[in-house]
């Protein structure tokens, strides 16, 4: 007898997970709404880490204002997960004040060609 392949099997696994559920109908295939999701993913976390860095040094909102030169709003604004307005001069006063320094990193995306 002949050996035949095996077609490569493109069955995912089950779950009931709702978000991956979501994630799989509507993101999965699609490379527009795949950016906006990775795009409110990464304003969700600056604002989630200078809501932690400034609760951790135990400052209120405008206690924290009042050190880099700004209002409460401002620092609320930054806190808000819906908020797409970062700047790096802002962070970087924001991570001054902390006593921290702001890091930024260049990640490959996933299914991108890699150039040199």
């Amino acid at each position: 007898m002949a050996k035949t392949k095996k077609a490569k099997s493109t069955v995912r696994k089950s779950t009931s997970d709702a978000v991956e559920i979501l994630h799989r109908r509507y993101v999965d295939n699609d490379p527009d709404m795949a950016r906006l999701v990775a795009e409110e993913v990464a304003n969700l976390q600056i604002a989630r880490k200078i809501y932690d860095l400034r609760t951790k040094a135990e400052l209120s909102q405008r206690a924290l204002a009042k050190l880099i030169g700004t209002t409460a709003s401002v620092i609320c604004r930054l806190e808000d997960a819906d908020y797409d307005g970062h700047s790096l001069a802002m962070l970087t006063r924001i991570a001054a004040a902390l006593n921290k320094r702001v890091d930024i990193r260049f990640l490959s995306v996933k299914g991108t060609p890699q150039h040199a």
